[in-house]
């Protein structure tokens, strides 16, 4: 029985074995797995972005060679990654291109290859943006501003306000609520609820190159440009006093006796003059000495009672319409006491010189108390207009 029983498990062991054997051999084939080549864009119907790059990507295998061809047979730059995964185009697809795409990639299963055609939008129009400030002078890269920096952006052509506002990007630093207003549909401004702090820094970013902006039209290029904010310049013209303080970081630094406009208006060649100094916060646009007045620029015949053609010097300009804080020996008797001018700001030679060499674009200039309509944007009164109702005036995306 110990015999028989021993050689049963034997027999059951050597089956068990030669079991085992058996599926040990039965080896699981894999097949090769083909490599996968993707096209960004993605190519459809529809354009691709003209702002995008042209981008190839290969799972389970890597890139041999890729072909991204214009329709004049320009190949389109690119540069591959370092393991050969993928390869993307040195510069944008950019406007009215056909292009051709071939791109080879070894995997597994061997080589494959891929095609694509894309075509990139035409525009109708192509629209350029300028980025400046408010005397309508283009940004400089490290330009120095005052407080009362306005910035604009200025369209060459009629745009979609919502389009254009959303590739618009203005960053400060320190961080300050701001909006853009529409004037109209090629001119927005843009500043924040308060002046700025000085030593702020202001960024802006106009992004339209490839971007559609309404009926057509489409941006010509990207942009960025940098702007400080110098110290607190503020003057403040009282008609009450007939004196001009000017304020330096908050400190009073010079007290000057002015004689503003003398008020009332008259019809000339089918215009009504006036002659107030509009009330409101200005903002220095630039500087002349000399500079010609000449009233037949704002539609007052120099012929007439009221016209003038004249040199002045250290003439500060406040206002789009020729308003400006200048020096005037001849009306000194005035100065402090009397409005006797067509609407400027005349101050003594002593005072002129000194207010020319302190102030820079974007310092403020409140008139207070002074008659007249108050003054409007398109004056150059951007801070004139009360913070809800400027949020009121921007385009909303």
């Amino acid at each position: 029985m110990a015999l028989r029983r021993r050689q049963l498990l034997l027999g059951f062991a050597g089956a068990s074995g030669l079991a085992l054997a058996g599926c040990g051999d039965q080896r699981a084939s894999t097949p090769p797995v083909p490599a996968k080549i993707r096209f960004d864009p993605v190519a459809g119907p529809q354009p691709a972005p003209a702002r995008a790059p042209g981008t190839v990507t290969v799972a389970d295998g890597t890139l041999t060679s890729v072909e991204w061809i214009d329709e004049t047979g320009r190949p389109l730059p690119g540069v591959p990654a370092p393991d050969h995964k993928s390869w993307v185009s040195a510069e944008p697809l950019g406007y009215g291109h056909t292009y051709t795409v071939k791109a080879v990639a070894k995997g597994e299963s061997g080589d494959i290859t891929a095609t694509a055609t894309y075509t990139t939008p035409r525009p109708d129009r192509i629209v350029d943006v300028a980025l400046r400030s408010a005397s309508q002078e283009d940004l400089a890269e490290n330009d120095t501003y005052g407080v009362g920096f306005v910035l604009v952006a200025h369209f060459t052509e009629a745009v979609d306000p919502a389009a254009a506002e959303a590739a618009l990007k203005v960053e400060t630093t320190p961080a300050v609520p701001g909006a853009w207003y529409w004037l109209d549909d090629r001119n927005a401004h843009w500043r924040p609820e308060f002046y700025y702090a000085p030593g702020s820094r202001i960024t802006v970013t106009a992004n339209h190159f490839g971007v559609p902006l309404g009926d057509g039209a489409y941006g010509q290029r990207d942009q960025r440009v940098s702007v400080t904010i110098g110290a607190a310049h503020v003057a403040i013209a009282d008609d009450n006093t007939k004196m001009i303080d000017v304020f330096d970081n908050g400190t009073l630094v010079r007290s000057m006796p002015t004689s503003m406009g003398k008020g009332g208006s008259a019809v000339i060649g089918g215009r009504q003059l006036s002659f107030w100094t509009r009330p409101g916060i200005y903002t220095v646009l630039d500087r002349t000495d000399p500079v010609i007045m000449d009233s037949a620029s704002y539609g007052l015949p120099t012929n007439t009672s009221l016209g003038y053609r004249t040199t002045i010097h250290h003439a500060v300009r406040i206002s789009h319409d020729g308003i400006y804080v200048h020096e005037l020996a001849g009306s000194m008797w005035a100065q402090g006491n009397t409005n006797v001018s067509h609407g400027c700001l005349n101050i003594s030679p002593d005072d002129a010189t000194w207010f020319f060499d302190f102030v820079i674009p974007g310092d403020v200039v409140e008139v207070r108390n002074t008659g007249g309509e108050p003054l409007d944007i398109w004056q150059n009164g951007d801070w004139s207009i009360p913070w809800p109702e400027w949020q009121q005036g921007r385009a909303h995306t």
